[in-house]
């Protein structure tokens, strides 16, 4: 069986499409397709509050790609979720009845709680008994803080804050202060035993490649902070030409690596970790969950 994700953020699209697997009962998966594209819709929506007709053209164009994509691999199911710009465009709505009347693809905009439950789906598979970990998200328009005890979800704040919402020095300030003040609350939470942060994300993915680790490493949060001072150096032009990211990593990966970076040391974590997987990766679970028994039953077709 085939399926595919498809997460609309404030930032970026990205399509995952993946074969599930069986081998003596056990259910696995394997990637078979990837596609990432810029739309970058927090641009409009958190200035504006609408989606514009340029954007709103290739939501369009890159949505019937994404069907054809879909077609190709011969994808049985699929799903697509809309996060924080979609549902804040007050045209968001009149974009998805288009979609669906157009290309009979139904978008799901979904609000932060179900965010974190999709994002709990893909990060949960990574979590160890008797360890407690601060996990944070930071997307284009929001910012999640989750604390995690012997597998279990504790306590969790959605941030109106992220890599191009309210990233500039007067807004933020107030913004971090609000998010020390939630984290310095649940300092009992936070110091019960050893803390892990597990960070999640595009941005923090790419520091993870800058720095030249592999999946599965930890980074230590010194070295974080030795990249985002190097970063800080140049220019928005040379971390295009020079560090070789792309523009919408450039202006983004510095106010995200701050939110990180500043969740860590606001909660005395030495040591994050990065298992590079998103909202796509929770839809893909969630539809073996709709498919569990066919897929039990042996009716699977992966390649």
């Amino acid at each position: 069986m085939k399926l595919a994700a498809i997460d609309i953020g404030s930032n970026g699209a990205r399509m995952l499409i993946a074969s599930v697997l069986t081998n003596k009962g056990n259910i696995s998966t394997k990637d078979i397709e990837y596609v990432r594209y810029p739309l970058r819709l927090g641009k409009d929506v958190f200035t504006n509050k609408m989606i514009g007709d340029k954007k709103r053209e290739k939501i369009h164009k890159l949505l019937h790609a994404f069907k054809l994509l879909m077609e190709l691999h011969k994808v049985e199911d699929y799903m697509i979720l809309a996060t924080s710009a979609f549902r804040e465009a007050q045209n968001g709505q009149e974009i998805v009845h288009e979609i669906w009347n157009k290309l009979n693809m139904y978008i799901q905009v979904i609000d932060g709680k179900e965010e974190a439950e999709y994002m709990h789906l893909a990060i949960k598979h990574f979590l160890l008994p008797n360890q407690n970990y601060l996990h944070v998200d930071v997307g284009g328009g929001s910012t999640e803080f989750n604390i995690y005890s012997n597998m279990n979800k504790v306590d969790a704040y959605s941030f109106k804050i992220g890599s191009i919402r309210n990233n500039d020095t007067r807004t933020a300030n107030a913004r971090f202060k609000k998010m020390q003040k939630w984290i310095d609350e649940r300092k009992p939470l936070l110091s019960k035993g050893e803390m892990m942060g597990i960070c999640t994300g595009g941005n923090i993915n790419k520091v993870q490649k800058l720095l030249s680790r592999r999946s599965g490493e930890t980074i230590a949060t010194a070295e974080v902070v030795n990249l985002l001072q190097e970063l800080q150096v140049y220019t928005l032009e040379e971390r295009i030409n020079v560090q070789k990211l792309n523009p919408d990593r450039a202006d983004t990966i510095i106010p995200a690596t701050n939110i990180y970076l500043s969740a860590m040391q606001w909660a005395g974590i030495q040591e994050l970790f990065v298992p590079k997987v998103g909202v796509k990766d929770g839809i893909i679970y969630k539809l073996i969950e709709k498919h569990q028994t066919s897929i039990s039953n042996g009716s699977v077709n992966g390649s």
